[in-house]
């Protein structure tokens, strides 16, 4: 059985190797000139991010494939787990190639990334409901107990999976705002991996989270790598993946408060100007909003991280 000490170390490894391959691979993609291309309606301040390397989510990627891999257990949950964050990740980077190699600005179609998104959902769901002691059941927070959804189980979680993929991606979009969220909430979920005996989840969480500490050296502010969507959809992946293995997808509204609020915000904006022709907020995303109203972007990123700490702490109480 992992313990806590075993957790630091894998997270010691990993964050060792993304520090080295960010150190390798951030001049390869400058000589590459693989520079992201920032949008005309975003807030003026971004522009002079025109240029920056892009498609970084490749560094924490490998490195977590590299731990993994060298950490002496390998099961169907590891398997499943890495097959969910490179999938997606994988759905990104041809997002990224299409958009930032072949210049081609749109990327992939809505559509295609939607059907390729399910796809991958759909697998995951499979794969838990078949393989997992409690089926298609799931754990309710606050209630300590279970509920089992029975045949609605795959289109509920293809519904949680594609939601969640979207909404971590939505939050990129302040340096390190996504990678430093999802540190705290992969964090939360090795905690709770090593509570209730889940080495798979523990060792892949901590894997992840040495990843993204890691990452951040680059793509803090002022970012010197941004992850692209290889990164985004990739670290989506990694946290749905989680908390269905865990039988906790109840629980990403919650610990992942921020991603949904992200998502929320663009929803409540599109909806108010289609009906009314008015903004509920100065610019969505939600990050965005904050600051066109003045806040500098640390201060927005470290208010979002601060806020994802307290959230993983209720989440924590509520599963206790």
């Amino acid at each position: 059985m992992l313990e806590y000490k075993d957790m630091i170390r894998i997270i010691i490894i990993s964050f060792v190797i993304t520090l080295i391959l960010g150190a390798l691979l951030i001049p390869f993609l400058r000589r590459l000139k693989i520079g992201q291309s920032i949008r005309k309606e975003g807030p003026k301040s971004h522009f002079k991010k025109s240029g920056t390397p892009t498609i970084g989510g490749l560094i924490f990627l490998i490195a977590l494939v590299i731990t993994i891999l060298t950490s002496g257990v390998i099961n169907n949950d590891l398997i499943i787990l890495l097959t969910a964050t490179l999938g997606f990740g994988l759905i990104g980077f041809i997002d990224d190639f299409i958009k930032v190699v072949l210049k081609r600005n749109l990327g992939l179609r809505a559509y295609q990334k939607l059907i390729m998104q399910i796809i991958l959902a759909v697998i995951l769901a499979i794969y838990q409901s078949n393989t997992s002691i409690a089926g298609t059941e799931i754990i309710v927070p606050f209630l300590n107990t279970t509920f089992d959804l029975g045949y609605l189980y795959i289109p509920f979680i293809a519904f949680v999976v594609v939601g969640t993929v979207n909404s971590v991606n939505l939050t990129d979009g302040l340096d390190g705002l996504a990678s430093g969220v999802t540190l705290i909430v992969m964090a939360f979920f090795s905690l709770v991996a090593i509570k209730v005996g889940s080495e798979s989840v523990a060792i892949f969480s901590a894997a992840l989270v040495g990843g993204c500490l890691g990452f951040l050296r680059y793509n803090s502010h002022p970012a010197k790598v941004i992850m692209g969507d290889t990164g985004s959809l990739a670290l989506g992946g990694a946290v749905v993946s989680s908390a269905i293995i865990l039988n906790l997808p109840l629980i990403l509204p919650i610990v992942g408060g921020i991603y949904f609020a992200e998502t929320l915000s663009v929803i409540i904006q599109v909806t108010s100007y289609k009906l009314t022709g008015k903004r509920v907020f100065r610019m969505s995303p939600l990050h965005h909003h904050y600051e066109e109203k003045g806040w500098h972007e640390t201060k927005v990123v470290i208010v979002f991280w601060i806020a994802t700490v307290i959230l993983c702490l209720i989440g924590l109480l509520s599963i206790s």
